[in-house]
């Protein structure tokens, strides 16, 4: 009882995020180095919903979307980034539980409302791609909202669920080895058998990533059956065009999203 008493305030108190501690000749370097990534992301993502929404010929659907995704990603890299820079200019990497189990629900949320915008802009391009004649009546500004809306829902729903059965698990010890905290390195606290919750957890994850992927494999699979009936090279490589900086983002994402999450702990 005493010892579970000590682990529980030495929580209580906060975390240490370890970071690049074992660099510290780096830290000048890579606190000048990410603050400009920052600063152009930021800018990028700044200058990209402002565009968007200027400029009336922008006002389409895969441009409504792009929108909530640069938004997502300025508050994503927000949502990590300051306190990395506050750990790479001080010697205190504390941060306390309320910031922390705060930053990780955030983190969760908003990397699970990319999840499912992903598939929504997979289904914008399908519907612009194979149903072009059809594609301002399926696509109706109602209809675009309401995906968006269905996203953010459920990348909170998700992380409500994840973030909930996390705090729910007795962590061991305060020392994360990341630079804030993520899900992965938090489960690696757990110092009691929760064989149970990490299923349950592994489960939401794979639900998360997994199925929305699955759509979008299944978008661009009849994509490209369009494609290749298109008797036209520069209709297909139009068709293509448009898919192309998605089907990279798609990518990138997914792929580290998978590699860290749905390894079992």
């Amino acid at each position: 009882e005493m010892t579970m008493r000590s682990k529980n305030t030495s929580i209580e108190d906060g975390f240490i995020l370890v970071g690049f501690s074992d660099w510290p000749q780096l830290e000048l370097t890579l606190f000048a180095f990410i603050s400009i990534f920052y600063s152009l992301t930021l800018f990028g993502n700044t200058s990209i919903i402002a565009l968007s929404r200027l400029d009336p010929r922008l006002h389409t659907p895969m441009y409504f979307f792009l929108c909530h995704l640069s938004f997502l990603d300025l508050c994503y890299t927000t949502s990590t980034v300051p306190q990395l820079l506050i750990n790479l200019s001080r010697l205190d990497r504390t941060i306390r539980y309320g910031g922390c189990v705060a930053q990780l629900f955030i983190s969760l949320a908003l990397g699970s409302t990319e999840c499912v915008l992903l598939v929504v802009m997979a289904f914008d391009r399908y519907a612009a791609v194979c149903h072009p004649l059809h594609y301002t009546t399926i696509m109706h500004p109602h209809f675009c909202q309401a995906l968006a809306i269905a996203s953010w829902v459920g990348g909170l729903v998700n992380s409500l669920i994840q973030t909930g059965l996390m705090m729910a698990m007795p962590l061991c010890g305060n020392q994360l080895n990341h630079f804030f905290c993520e899900m992965p390195v938090l489960l690696k606290l757990a110092c009691e058998d929760t064989g149970g919750t990490e299923a349950k957890m592994f489960v939401a994850r794979a639900i998360i990533l997994v199925f929305p992927a699955a759509l979008i494999v299944g978008s661009y699979a009849n994509i490209a059956q369009a494609v290749l009936k298109l008797t036209s090279m520069a209709g297909g490589r139009k068709a293509l065009g448009t898919c192309g900086s998605h089907l990279l983002v798609v990518c990138l994402f997914y792929g580290s999203a998978m590699y860290t999450y749905l390894q079992p702990t």
